[in-house]
């Protein structure tokens, strides 16, 4: 840990984009709890829940194509500062949602206040390179994957408690008063980057992107092996579990909470065990721990102790597949790209997140028991391992 926190001292502009980074994705779990518990409290269909997950990848599929080229030819810090206000007219419009009937709104909340999420992640991640390299960009991206589940495990947790205390409503209010927090720090921020705007319009820098990709083919399938990590979009999944095994024993929002909770425990303390042990040969079995790990998790899932135990589990392997997959794909491309290969980089992992959120809905409504959902995610790691020794193998990585 010593050496997370001694990069933040040697470097300002991270240590400020990490505590807004902190702040931020805290407030967002406030609303995805309040969300869940809110959608459950209506008792909507397994469909509903499961289309309010896809939502929350969506919109960053939807806007991928052009958010690359918006970043590469936009000053940084006023492109992040219209990210976070929009942010944060989103989440205080949630406190109208009460009822079914205001589904849509619902709806439309979340898809743009994940897409400007999305969209603040995909900059700030392009961000980096340019101020960070070598071996200091990979503590970073692991520190980065550190905070977000830091801000999951405590966000989810508390909100939990907020919701059951409070109420859903003051929950939303909680979480657009700490993107307002974020905005402050961000606007009081001394951001200088390298930064020269492209003279290609956006189709134009589309074109040349694809032409690159083209060309590096290994670009591609880092972007691919990334987006394996998107098998663990598990909101759905344990917001069914909760409604299923838990509400008989424990209050919604409090399983809800629990359960995120514990599994962003794990997700915290994995990169820091981690973080000795992986290289890009080891790489390979941490896809198959996370398939086993997935399949733990499955078995013991009608136990609410004994699924908060696997839940930790799940956590410790994901965190670390995410930051070495993301890593090697920053290594592998040229600086001029970052923006839009970042972009379509997310959107991959996106879809896959999306998809993974639609076919749980799917499953469940037609029948198939939440423990065999799990077990097919899990398989889906075993796949992901054959790709990753394939692509060392046949791909010149740098």
């Amino acid at each position: 840990m010593n050496q997370y926190i001694q990069l933040l001292k040697s470097e300002p502009i991270l240590r400020r984009l990490s505590l807004v980074q902190l702040i931020s994705y805290f407030g967002a779990w406030f609303s995805n709890v309040a969300i869940y518990t809110l959608l459950l409290e209506m008792r909507v269909s397994a469909e509903v829940v499961a289309f309010t997950a896809m939502l929350h990848f969506l919109s960053g599929i939807i806007q991928a194509p052009f958010s690359g080229s918006v970043i590469d030819s936009m000053k940084p810090k006023k492109l992040l500062l219209i990210l976070i206000a929009c942010e944060i007219f989103a989440t205080l419009f949630l406190v109208f949602v009460d009822d079914v009937s205001d589904l849509w709104l619902l709806y439309t909340l979340i898809f743009l206040k994940m897409a400007a999420a999305s969209f603040y992640f995909t900059t700030e991640m392009s961000l980096l390179p340019k101020i960070l390299g070598g071996e200091r960009l990979q503590k970073a991206n692991e520190l980065h994957s550190i905070i977000w589940s830091f801000s999951y495990t405590l966000g989810m947790a508390l909100s939990g408690f907020v919701v059951f205390w409070l109420g859903i409503k003051v929950a939303f209010v909680l979480d657009a008063l700490m993107f307002v927090v974020g905005f402050w720090l961000l606007y009081t921020l001394k951001l200088e980057t390298d930064f020269v705007k492209v003279k290609e319009n956006l189709w134009q820098m589309m074109g040349d992107t694809f032409r690159y990709l083209k060309k590096n083919p290994q670009a591609l399938h880092l972007m691919a092996l990334h987006a394996f990590v998107g098998l663990t979009a598990f909101d759905a999944l344990v917001a069914l579990m909760v409604d299923k095994y838990y509400a008989s024993i424990i209050a919604t929002s409090l399983a809800l909470g629990l359960l995120h909770a514990f599994r962003a425990i794990g997700l915290v303390i994995g990169p820091i065990v981690m973080g000795r042990f992986i290289n890009d040969k080891r790489l390979v079995y941490v896809f198959i721990a996370q398939a086993f790990a997935i399949w733990l998790w499955a078995y013991m899932m009608e136990q609410f102790y004994l699924s908060l135990f696997a839940s930790v589990i799940v956590g410790f392997f994901t965190t670390t597949l995410w930051s070495h997959t993301y890593t090697l794909l920053q290594k592998n491309i040229d600086k001029k790209y970052y923006g839009r290969i970042v972009a379509y980089n997310d959107m991959l992992f996106l879809s896959m997140a999306t998809f993974t959120s639609f076919m749980i809905g799917f499953l469940a409504t037609n029948g198939y028991s939440l423990e065999f959902i799990a077990w097919l995610m899990g398989a889906g790691f075993l796949v992901g391992a054959v790709y990753v020794r394939w692509i060392l193998k046949t791909q010149d990585l740098g």
